[in-house]
């Protein structure tokens, strides 16, 4: 007989642009109540969903689905890692790069069917300074676009974009100090972006060839370049062509060093933070248990 599986669905009611109104009877109609216990509950402050994890891995619960955005698969997937308790993803966020990268539906009623036909299996995720991460975290350009995409008083890929352009106008590459596993360089850059999953979100494939089961951190370094090929190296991006474009270069490694010249901004899974001018980053292999569609390719 099949055990009785217990989930905590924790919905965010302010990630991404639409209405969550719908969800909690979507997992009455959608999930298998006959082999899974399914308790609901709203994360109500930045940082709720990380606690009410960290007490659901205590109460021994089974599955907790993070519903929102990459930012909400953050703080669940932060209180999971080193645990024998599986995350679950029903992406509602802006971007919703780890589900994406794990083939899991842009379709909340789809992506929940994963609840009843998923697989569980170990995946790779990174620390930067401590802190976990499951997507990337990078600094540059893509830092400077992050934090004003949070101030803005709309979200979605359409404010991401314009936000993205004013920026770029402005923006001036900075200097870095890189190390990847004791081999160091200098390099001045655009945007230097360390890599668990291939891409940011919306299909923006910042490493190509990432997996999350290899045990490495892609480090993707973006050159500076002029503003007509712009429209080249943006094309490369969503059509994870980026590693052949002279302008970009990417490294792999188990542990990353990168100084900078000050403290400055950095994003961690799209959420932009300050953070010291020193941050190190490593990879943790096969560190958390992700519930994952049963047809999820190998290089994923």
């Amino acid at each position: 007989m099949k055990k009785r599986r217990h989930i905590l669905a924790i919905i965010n009611p302010v990630s991404g642009t639409g209405s969550k109104d719908k969800i909690p009877r979507l997992i009455d109609t959608v999930v298998d109540h006959e082999h899974n216990d399914v308790s609901i509950v709203m994360s109500e402050y930045a940082g709720h969903a990380r606690e009410i994890t960290a007490q659901a891995v205590q109460d021994g619960i089974d599955v907790v689905v993070a519903i929102g955005g990459d930012g909400t698969v953050n703080e669940v997937g932060s209180s999971l890692v080193g645990t024998d308790t599986a995350l679950a993803i029903v992406p509602c966020g802006s971007g919703n790069g780890l589900a994406r990268h794990l083939r899991i539906s842009m379709n909340a009623s789809r992506a929940l069917q994963v609840l009843n036909q998923g697989v569980v299996g170990k995946f790779d995720y990174c620390k930067v300074n401590g802190m976990p991460f499951f997507c990337t975290c990078g600094m540059g350009f893509d830092a400077e676009v992050s934090y004003k995409f949070s101030n803005e008083g709309t979200r979605g890929f359409i404010t991401y974009i314009k936000t993205a352009l004013a920026e770029y106008i402005k923006y001036k590459p900075k200097q870095y100090t890189i190390d990847i596993d004791g081999q160091q360089m200098q390099e001045r850059a655009f945007v230097v972006a360390c890599c668990n999953a291939a891409q940011y979100g919306n299909n923006a494939y910042i490493a190509p060839r990432a997996t999350m089961q290899d045990g490495l951190i892609d480090v993707t370094v973006m050159h500076p370049f002029n503003i007509a090929q712009t429209p080249l190296i943006g094309a490369r991006l969503f059509l994870r062509q980026l590693g052949h474009d002279h302008h970009v270069s990417i490294y792999r490694g188990k542990r990353v060093v990168i100084e900078r010249e000050q403290d400055d901004i950095m994003h961690v899974d799209g959420d932009p933070m300050m953070m010291p001018a020193r941050v190190e980053i490593e990879n943790v292999s096969k560190g958390i248990h992700i519930l994952v569609p049963p047809t999820l390719p190998d290089d994923v």
